[in-house]
């Protein structure tokens, strides 16, 4: 008989790490390794785990959510395979964690490069656009990560989402389902080299407006009937509290009618 066991007595997630990546070249895969390795991300603190997509067998949301659900670390990093760790290490990023918590307990995602607002950015990195780039004081909240390297908290229960495919903007797509779940997104000062300039393609204005499309639907004005209440929701507070009202009075009269 399986010994049965009170929720918080199990030692879950011993590990601190998980670093997933998606992987079309090896080489460059085992260099962004190596960094990580050489400033303390070690096999007692950490596990990597990649999918060998040369041929592209997964889009980016289907590939991540396989290695975050075989991932087994508190926290677990997402990041590209061209990207290498310069000075700020293990340590480094520990206590940016640690004081991330202290400051908003409901952080969720955090990240290298965002977007604050319009026209708004926080940075900081070195690519190809400019070396120990740093734009902004951190840790700063934003409404979108970019994609390079992304930390989710495990016990956020954050994932990608599934009708939506690519391999673009799925930074920005946690940091809303980050904000629906009440949790909030930031960029945080761990300074590391992404190799790559960024790619704008055709397939990228495509999913931009499917990500338009997809969160249209989700913020769309509705009507919800449980089995023990009625609610208008819709991004209108005003809106909400009229119609919500409206609704159980029209739901009153029909029941003393009766």
């Amino acid at each position: 008989m399986k010994q049965t066991r009170e929720i918080d007595s199990i030692n879950s997630n011993k590990l601190k790490y998980s670093i997933c990546t998606l992987v079309t070249d090896l080489e460059e895969y085992q260099k962004m390794k190596n960094s990580f390795h050489e400033l303390g991300f070690d096999d007692n603190n950490s596990e990597f785990i990649y999918v060998d997509n040369k041929n592209n067998k997964y889009d980016a949301y289907e590939g991540i959510n396989k290695l975050i659900n075989c991932s087994s670390g508190r926290y677990i990093i997402v990041c590209h395979q061209d990207i290498e760790l310069l000075d700020d290490d293990e340590k480094k990023l520990d206590f940016l964690l640690n004081e991330l918590y202290k400051i908003d307990s409901n952080w969720s995602v955090a990240g290298n490069a965002g977007g604050i607002s319009l026209g708004k950015l926080s940075i900081r990195i070195s690519d190809p656009h400019g070396k120990n780039v740093k734009v902004g004081n951190f840790p700063q909240i934003v409404n979108s990560l970019d994609e390079n390297f992304l930390i989710l908290r495990r016990d956020a229960n954050l994932g990608f989402s599934h009708n939506l495919n690519g391999f673009h903007l799925y930074g920005t797509d946690i940091c809303f389902l980050a904000k629906i779940r009440g949790y909030n997104s930031y960029v945080i000062d761990f300074h590391l080299l992404h190799k790559s300039p960024g790619n704008v393609s055709n397939d990228f204005f495509k999913l931009r407006k499917d990500f338009i499309s997809k969160y249209q639907i989700a913020f769309k004005p509705r009507i919800i009937q449980t089995t023990c209440t009625n609610m208008f929701i819709s991004s209108s507070r005003l809106l909400n509290n009229i119609m919500t009202q409206s609704i159980l009075n029209k739901i009153k009269r029909i029941i003393v009618k009766k």
